[in-house]
């Protein structure tokens, strides 16, 4: 799995979930989780922001560029097409900053969604130094454009492409849980239909609570 937390940016296999809960810890985090949770009001996940996106949602001044011959689009801005995007949270445009020079906290994947006409791009925007995923986004081109067509913005959280369907990853507190132990993640799959994702199934991992236990995994709920 790619990257809730501890990585850099760009693509490619993840960590393992050790990494991620050791990386938490950080008090970048600490803020993020408490933003999210006075905002919502509520326990557990709070996938408030997760699903589709509304209709006509365009990043309206970013282009999508001409896909080469083989129908692979060309890479993109990624950057740009999350400060463009009107359905990106403003507190995730203020968050997104270099890290080093020029150097953006922002993983970006390219695949086939959604069979369009160009490869969907995958924008997961991170925080710097533990890389928490904060911002989960997938653009498809339409009409020479990239709308947006998904978005999660509840950390920790993280997409990814696996065998043509969009995977989220997200993790579960309890009541009483700190920040820094988690009672789970939830990997939730979703497939595109009739024009916008629909969830298709849902997998829990239940942590244990000594240190180096392995997750339980528990049937999609």
């Amino acid at each position: 799995m790619r990257g809730l937390t501890g990585r850099g940016t760009g693509s490619g296999p993840g960590r393992a979930r050790d990494t991620f809960q050791a990386a938490i810890t950080a008090a970048a985090v600490i803020a993020a989780l408490a933003l999210s949770a006075s905002a919502c009001g509520t326990g557990g996940t709070g996938a408030r922001d997760e699903g589709p996106a509304r209709a006509g949602s365009v990043a309206g001044s970013v282009p999508a560029p001409s896909p080469d011959p083989t129908g692979r689009a060309q890479q993109v801005d990624a950057v740009r097409l999350i400060k463009d995007d009107p359905q990106v949270s403003a507190a995730v445009k203020r968050g997104l900053k270099p890290c080093v020079a020029d150097d953006y906290p922002v993983d970006v994947s390219y695949g086939d969604l959604t069979s369009g006409s160009a490869e969907d791009i995958v924008v997961n925007v991170l925080t710097c130094g533990d890389a928490v995923g904060v911002g989960a986004y997938v653009y498809r081109e339409q009409g020479g454009r990239y709308e947006n067509v998904f978005k999660a913005e509840e950390p920790p959280v993280y997409a990814e492409i696996d065998r043509g369907d969009l995977v989220v990853t997200k993790q579960v507190y309890a009541r009483g849980d700190p920040v820094s132990s988690p009672s789970g993640e939830d990997v939730i799959t979703y497939r595109w239909s009739t024009g916008r994702f629909t969830k298709e199934f849902s997998t829990r991992n239940e942590y244990s609570k000594t240190v180096g236990g392995a997750a339980t995994p528990v049937p999609g709920h």
